[in-house]
């Protein structure tokens, strides 16, 4: 199976805003599933401003968009979902505030997170991490693929993507998981643009070459996935 892909963006990483946005079209045509709006620096009107050209970007592609932290501008944007810190509200309070079909997503970054996240009800996909060392958030440490194998293991039915230093050459150690699939930044950032749909099938194609090797994973991805 191919993975889910999940692009987190970081506008400090592209020359302009609408390079952003360009960017995470051509991602959508190339086949990304999730564009996670991580911009924590910007304020609540260029942030809704920000998720709707996105969200416009998108439209008439399966992508779907999600915003990171603010549940209140995701639903003001016509956002498709939220994407919920560990230091945010339940995703079962949340839950309640959205309507039907809003996707709600969390980060962990330990065994027991994910296992206390998924108890609480409400998630339709983890994302853990760090997986791998990463230039993003030097500081942290590396929880290793293996640490990603124990979370799907506890995550009770729900989704796992890993993210932290992922590339085209450990896509495949993220599939041996169980995992359904990757979030990353650079990886969709450090592409030249006219290159990106190159770089995503070569993903694919790592992941799918190895994803037998692991153990057969329970979790659907397809409670990411829209209906075609």
């Amino acid at each position: 199976m191919s993975p889910v892909l999940c692009l987190v963006t970081d506008r400090r990483r592209a020359a302009t805003t609408d390079a952003l946005v360009r960017r995470v079209a051509i991602a959508a045509g190339a086949g990304v599933h999730l564009v996670q709006v991580r911009e924590p620096d910007l304020d609540t009107r260029a942030l809704l401003d920000l998720v709707k050209r996105l969200v416009a970007a998108v439209r008439g592609s399966r992508t779907r968009v999600v915003v990171n932290d603010r549940l209140d501008v995701a639903l003001a944007a016509g956002a498709h979902g939220a994407h919920l810190p560990g230091s945010s509200l339940p995703a079962a309070r949340a839950r309640a505030l959205a309507p039907p079909g809003f996707l709600l997503g969390r980060s962990v970054h330990a065994t027991d997170e994910a296992a206390g996240a998924c108890a609480g009800g409400g998630l339709d996909y983890l994302v853990f991490g760090t997986v791998f060392a990463t230039g993003s958030k030097p500081e942290g440490r590396a929880a290793g693929a293996a640490a990603l194998e124990e979370a799907v293991a506890v995550a009770a039915g729900v989704p796992v993507l890993g993210i932290g230093g992922v590339t085209v050459a450990r896509a495949g150690a993220i599939a041996r998981t169980g995992s359904v699939g990757l979030a990353a930044i650079g990886l969709f950032a450090d592409p030249v643009e006219t290159e990106l749909p190159e770089a995503l099938a070569a993903v694919r194609a790592a992941w799918e070459n190895e994803a037998h090797l692991g153990r057969r994973s329970s979790h659907a991805a397809s409670r990411l996935l829209p209906p075609r």
